[in-house]
């Protein structure tokens, strides 16, 4: 029985006892700080509501409350502690509250709505996760901010990493989060831990990793995407996951390792891992940070790029859980099965060979179902899986497991035996939509966008499962089928045909239709590789859209409660889909070829945008607006063959992070862009600002509220600097 529908069994009895007395914020704060606090703080209230309650009444979040917590004894307190602490989460959460009182009565018809909730004018706002919260959805409920000064911004500190290493990292794509007025961060290629004053951006702690031969072996170096905050019993901890793939716990007001948990703070990743048969090197890392929630830490692992892998025995990608304060293991989720275990028939051949299939993306979860929420990425390998036949579960899949014990919930595979790296790659966002119904939202890298029910996986817009072309490479298997969304529909380009051919002149198409003449292409998405000079035709390989860094990406999307509006970044890319056997190379029949992506004289061969945001209401499922991200770049607006040609905004072909706020979406223009912050209307997509900034916009970017104040803060990035942590505020 799913926690949310716990609340269902209370008593009457209960209920009668409850309302003998009116709730009281007063005592309810007293009942947090001892019961609570441990795994909540109150600034969380705010966005939790607004998140995940909008619409629904004061009675259930009461009744909830007193059926499922403390999460360690669920229906240990009283009835009257039960009403008091609701009284609190609603106070705390912006909710009025006249007198510090509410009866029982009152709260079964209060209704939890926007027009319920004060303006957030507090002087506290805390980012507590990578994306926000747990829920994945880059909103704070913050206009200090807004259109009338956004353009006043300036640089209230700023953060230079150049010392942080051995030597400067120049690329940083790091999401600092902001809890108790202290900004952590992760800097430089060790992955130091360093902690800021949230106002000045001063050093507080740093903590240094020092692995010796475990980093200079790993696959994933760098400062990472970022940082875990946990309270544990009312100890702050951050956990971090080193470059040499170690689990460490830190306290965060000190940086001290915490001594208690693992071997003196640290827990070795690399111990219990299913090894690919005749393979005994584990090149395994992770550049995101763990999901801890609820007492239980949880990780997952990032391969080698597999475009070309040595072999088609790999590391399975296992998901593992550990006791926050222990580090002891709890559960092993087998995103690969074994023989016997539900899945293992999608492995035609069996799996015990196939590696990958990891969850290197950013997790998200629903305490309320005590759930945690995995996209899964792609088996061994990336191009060719003839060593793989059959649908392959739970490769490419989004799965809700019950994260005190490792048990599949459900599970939605999002594509069947996937042969173009079309990765689960961003955190699934839970969402509670203006009708109040949940939905659980999974953006990909092939435009596809899915929501499903967050309990059941049931979708919510009808999926059909349709027929697809066929590869013709030797000893290849393909599905007969693939899933497809009705709603809403995709947010970037699929499939390449000559109506996707770039047309700014009739010169310009001409020479791109030459260019194609040597590639297979096809309008459906889901057109499979083939041969790098095929035999058959000649062709060298097949062109395709998106690529699979196009779509959507780790980066994510964005979703406000208020408005039930999702804001998607994507990348409209081409690429080469082309085989080639290399038995010096691989033992794998076939790896990804070196065909080179064609282009008109380095003008993409596709039609702009290039790089665009979507705006989607996903209460109907329909596209509101689409706007370019980013100018057109130089080298396209100056090329010699659009001398006197006006061919509008193109936008540029990079990843955007998003953050969103009451009344503005900023976004950056991510690796490759320009040196610029934008701030547009999510209502219109108008643009609102341009904020040039000291280097590229490289990192996701935050807001928290502290002392009173908004901040926007993000990493940036220079070619030959090392990077930076910006803080805008106004003056």
């Amino acid at each position: 029985m799913s926690r949310l529908s716990v609340f269902l069994l209370l008593s009457l009895c209960g209920i009668a006892s409850a309302n003998a007395q009116d709730a009281n914020v007063s005592r309810g704060q007293e009942v947090f700080q001892a019961e609570c606090s441990r795994c909540h703080v109150p600034v969380e209230m705010d966005a939790r509501l607004r998140g995940n309650w909008l619409g629904r009444s004061g009675g259930e979040l009461y009744n909830l409350i007193r059926t499922t917590m403390p999460a360690e004894t669920p229906g240990s307190l009283t009835n009257e502690q039960y009403l008091d602490v609701t009284a609190f989460i609603l106070s705390a959460g912006h909710v009025p509250v006249p007198g510090g009182q509410v009866s029982l009565a009152e709260l079964e018809t209060l209704t939890i709505t926007p027009a319920a909730v004060e303006e957030s004018n507090a002087d506290s706002f805390e980012w507590t996760h990578f994306n926000g919260t747990e829920h994945a959805n880059r909103y704070a409920p913050l206009d200090q901010i807004d259109a009338s000064n956004v353009q006043d911004l300036e640089i209230a500190w700023m953060f230079n990493t150049a010392s942080f290493g051995p030597s400067p990292e120049a690329f940083s794509v790091t999401t600092p989060l902001m809890v108790n007025g202290s900004v952590f961060v992760t800097a430089g290629a060790t992955r130091n831990v360093v902690s800021l004053d949230a106002e000045t951006g001063q050093i507080q702690w740093m903590w240094r990793p020092n692995e010796g031969a475990r980093f200079d072996a790993a696959p994933r170096k760098g400062s990472g995407k970022g940082l875990t905050y946990y309270n544990d019993n009312g100890r702050d901890v951050i956990f971090v996951i080193t470059p040499g793939y170690f689990l460490v716990a830190l306290d965060a007001n000190t940086g001290d390792e915490i001594e208690t948990f693992g071997e003196a703070g640290w827990v070795d990743l690399q111990q219990g891992l299913r090894l690919g048969p005749g393979r005994d090197d584990i090149d395994i890392g992770m550049s995101f940070m763990p999901m801890a929630i609820d007492g239980v830490v949880i990780t997952g692992a990032a391969h080698l790029v597999g475009m070309r892998p040595v072999s088609a025995s790999n590391v399975k990608g296992d998901v593992r859980a550990f006791d926050a304060s222990t580090g002891e293991l709890l559960w092993t989720f087998k995103t690969i099965p074994e023989p016997g275990e539900p899945g293992y028939e999608t492995w035609l051949s069996g799996a015990d060979y196939t590696g990958n299939a990891g969850v290197w993306a950013p997790m998200s979860a629903d305490e309320e179902l005590g759930v945690v929420y995995l996209p899964v990425e792609s088996a061994t390998g990336d191009r060719y899986g003839g060593d793989r036949p059959g649908n392959n579960l739970y490769a490419s899949s989004t799965v809700a497991v019950d994260y005190k014990t490792g048990e599949k919930v459900w599970h939605f595979q999002t594509t069947h035996h996937d042969i173009w790296d079309w990765d689960t790659p961003s955190a699934p966002i839970l969402a509670t939509l203006p009708s109040g119904k949940r939905a659980l939202i999974q953006t990909l890298k092939q435009s596809h966008l899915f929501t499903f029910d967050p309990a059941t996986g049931e979708p919510l817009f009808p999926i059909e499962e349709r027929p697809v072309p066929q590869t013709d490479v030797p000893g290849e298997w393909t599905a007969a089928t693939q899933p497809f969304p009705t709603k809403p529909l995709p947010y970037d380009r699929q499939g390449f045909g000559e109506d996707d051919l770039v047309d700014f002149t009739p010169e310009i198409l001409a020479l791109a239709k030459e260019a194609a003449s040597k590639f297979r292409f096809s309008t459906s998405v889901f057109t499979p590789p083939s041969l790098f000079n095929d035999p058959k035709d000649g062709t060298q390989g097949t062109l395709h859209l998106p690529s699979s860094t196009g779509g959507s990406n780790w980066e994510g999307a964005a979703y406000d409660p208020e408005t039930g509006m999702l804001y998607v970044p994507s990348r409209t890319a081409t690429s080469v889909l082309s085989l080639t056997n290399e038995p010096d190379v691989s033992t794998v029949d076939y790896i990804q070829g070196g065909s080179r992506t064609p282009s008109v004289d380095g003008i993409p061969l596709v039609k702009p945008p290039y790089g665009r945001i979507t705006a989607i209401d996903m209460s109907s499922g329909d596209h509101v607006w689409a706007i370019p991200n980013g100018d057109t770049p130089e080298a396209i607006k100056n090329h010699p063959l659009l001398k006197g040609v006006d061919i509008g905004r193109t936008g540029k072909p990079t990843r955007s992070g998003l953050v969103l706020t009451k009344t503005l979406l900023f976004a950056g223009e991510g690796p490759g862009g320009e040196n610029a912050l934008w701030a547009f209307d999510k209502v219109s997509g108008d643009i609102v600002a341009k904020l040039m900034m000291p280097g590229t916009v490289t990192g996701v970017p935050m807001t928290y509220m502290y002392n009173g104040k908004q901040y926007l803060v993000m990493s940036v990035s220079s070619r030959g600097e090392a990077a930076r942590i910006v803080a805008l505020a106004l003056p």
